[in-house]
């Protein structure tokens, strides 16, 4: 019974993945090239599996993709800061969390990715509004049927999955793909698995 479930699960991955809009995907690397160029910082944010996603490709922009450029990539994940999270939840309201550190920071050069899978999450709708109303390019990361934010975002990146976490695994997958894929544009030749290796020995 056990095997049968993994296997219709991996199954389920596989099929979500084959139907992902490729273009879409190229779209979310060329958006955060764009940025890149530009001197843009972007933006990221979720809750749950999906703020554990936005802070692993923050990670993983800081250093992965930047390690050894002399010009970096600006990339803030707005579920970071607990402290700041946990007063603006507190003395103001869940829904404003990302929506207010994005007061502070937001310039018309940068990108916001807001990661739900619902798609409906208030705080992520809220965020990506507060960057449409400001002229700020926004991407939406979503699953099941899309959700307000697939509406809303200038770009969807839509894992058409009834499933949570299937839809969250697509999320980093993507995000992983688009990583290696701006590292090559970027001039990285390498050979990652590789390299990993042998610094870890």
């Amino acid at each position: 019974m056990e095997s049968n479930h993994i296997t219709h699960y991996f199954g389920l991955v596989e099929n979500t993945l084959k139907a992902m809009d490729k273009e879409a995907i190229d779209e979310l690397a060329r958006l955060m090239l764009e940025t890149y160029n530009n001197e843009g910082t972007i933006y990221t944010f979720g809750n749950g599996g999906s703020g554990a996603t936005a802070s692993h490709i923050c990670g993983d922009y800081l250093k992965g993709v930047s390690y050894g450029l002399q010009k970096r990539f600006r990339f803030i994940c707005l579920n970071d800061n607990i402290p700041a999270m946990m007063a603006i939840a507190n003395d103001i309201s869940y829904d404003d969390i990302f929506v207010e550190p994005l007061k502070n920071f937001l310039q018309k050069n940068d990108l916001v990715i807001g990661i739900s899978g619902s798609g409906n999450s208030k705080n992520v709708v809220k965020a990506m509004e507060y960057a449409k109303e400001n002229g700020v390019k926004t991407v939406a990361m979503c699953g099941f049927d899309g959700g307000k934010i697939n509406e809303l975002a200038d770009l969807s990146v839509h894992a058409k999955v009834m499933d949570m976490e299937v839809t969250e695994d697509i999320h980093m997958i993507v995000f992983h793909a688009v990583k290696q894929s701006l590292m090559k544009t970027l001039g990285h030749s390498f050979n990652a698995g590789g390299q990993y290796a042998a610094r870890v020995k």
